[in-house]
């Protein structure tokens, strides 16, 4: 019997089919991954479903409208004067944002265009003051908590010393100095005693961030301390910062209408609130509304901004969500 040789040995070759179709499911990979947002555009998503954050961005919008154009809501000037035909006026609540509506003061001027016109020096003191502050208190909170060491040490006890001077009374005394107190005057004094909040929070959010590998990262390839500091440190420290300076924006205007009711703020022939209410307090028992309006005024002004404030911090501290 011959033997078998390699060739018949093998096993005779299946011919090929054609491969098996892959299921359509199997093809699928699903729904592309949604794009991380980032914490500004995360915050802004939040803010818009906040009643608190819609209202009181319309009343800031409308107050701000009013201070840069006061035209568009009275025709009357807020330094006409007749004594002799609306003397202490009432309000006439019939004439909406005519020129008696909300009554005339003790020397003939209608209540209505100085509350219109008398937005413009409040919120400039208090946005003035504001970026001020924020600006100060910024650079020495950074340079503070980024060099460490004896520098930081200086700047956190010179912060100690003007925390410690109460805000009120030490801009009292400064501007007891000045004759002429203008706007700015004003906003220059309350600077100068308010920036220390600023610079406190400034310095914990550096010590916080420079720790980050990213820092780290740019200082390992040689980049410079600035370089770092604004591109790296400051975006990422700036939300917290930006909180306090929204919220203290209103206190810095209550703070202006008290320092003008104590005789030291802004002056005659200057239009404010606060010296609304100056000379509304000595016709109260005669005409309280000379009072009471300006007040109410001052009040909505800095509720809308503390309301503005806290929205903005619910939305940037991951704590609170």
């Amino acid at each position: 019997m011959p033997e078998k040789t390699a060739e018949t040995a093998k096993t005779p070759e299946v011919p090929a089919t054609a491969a098996a179709p892959v299921p359509a499911a199997t093809l699928e990979t699903g729904p592309a991954p949604a794009k991380a947002r980032s914490l500004w555009s995360d915050a802004w998503h939040d803010l818009r479903r906040q009643p608190m954050f819609l209202v009181s961005s319309l009343l800031i919008l409308v107050l701000l409208v009013m201070a840069i154009w006061p035209g568009l809501f009275t025709s009357a000037s807020p330094r006409d004067a007749d004594l002799a035909a609306h003397y202490l006026q009432p309000p006439n609540w019939s004439h909406f944002f005519a020129e008696d509506w909300l009554g005339y003061d003790g020397q003939g001027r209608s209540i209505y265009a100085r509350i219109i016109y008398g937005a413009r020096a409040s919120i400039t003191v208090g946005v003035g003051v504001t970026i001020l502050v924020t600006l100060l208190g910024t650079l020495i909170g950074m340079t503070a908590g980024y060099f460490g060491g004896w520098l930081d040490s200086v700047l956190s006890r010179v912060t100690d010393v003007f925390f410690g001077i109460p805000f009120l009374l030490g801009a009292l005394v400064v501007l007891t100095s000045f004759e002429n107190r203008t706007v700015w005057v004003v906003i220059m004094a309350l600077a100068f005693l308010g920036w220390t909040q600023i610079a406190r929070v400034a310095r914990g959010a550096v010590l916080t961030v420079k720790q980050a590998d990213y820092v780290v990262a740019a200082k390992a390839l040689g980049a410079s301390t600035t370089r770092i500091m604004l591109r790296h440190i400051l975006p990422n420290a700036i939300a917290p910062i930006i909180v306090v300076a929204t919220i203290a924006l209103g206190g810095y205007i209550a703070a202006e209408a008290t320092l003008s009711f104590l005789g030291v703020g802004l002056a005659e022939p200057t239009v404010s609130w606060g010296v609304d209410v100056s000379t509304g307090r000595e016709q109260l028992r005669n005409a309280p509304f000379t009072l009471i309006i300006p007040s109410v005024m001052v009040s909505i002004t800095v509720l809308s901004f503390l309301m503005f404030g806290d929205a903005v911090r619910n939305a940037l501290d991951p704590k609170l969500r």
